[in-house]
């Protein structure tokens, strides 16, 4: 299978619906999809409400999104695509205040 990227969501956006590849709950438990949500990417939805400065997260929140960074650098690896190419599930989820730079992990200096 070839993915071009990944799509990034969080619950509150009221599509909590199963269209995800990977749920990374708030205590930190990931569960899998037991199906491909939607073909050409893999999604990633984060529980919870993470439209604000990464500052402002809770430890739990920013571990999830450590989380998150693993998982697309894994997936990367494994399906030699970027992990560079993140988008949003739609124009208001995950919000405006989505620390997208958390989930930025350049591969040739591993996580940061």
């Amino acid at each position: 299978m070839e993915f071009e990227g990944f799509i990034i969501h969080h619950t509150v956006c009221g599509k909590d619906d199963g269209s995800w590849d990977f749920l990374i709950r708030a205590d930190g438990t990931v569960t899998p999809s037991p199906a491909p949500s939607r073909a050409g990417y893999i999604c990633i939805a984060l529980e919870g409400d993470f439209d604000r400065d990464y500052n402002l997260m809770t430890s739990a929140q920013k571990e999830q999104l450590f989380t998150a960074s693993k998982i697309i650098m894994e997936l990367s690896r494994l399906y030699q695509m970027s992990p560079l190419y993140l988008i949003p599930h739609s124009s208001s989820c995950p919000g405006a205040q989505f620390p997208w730079n958390s989930l930025v992990i350049y591969p040739a200096d591993g996580y940061h």
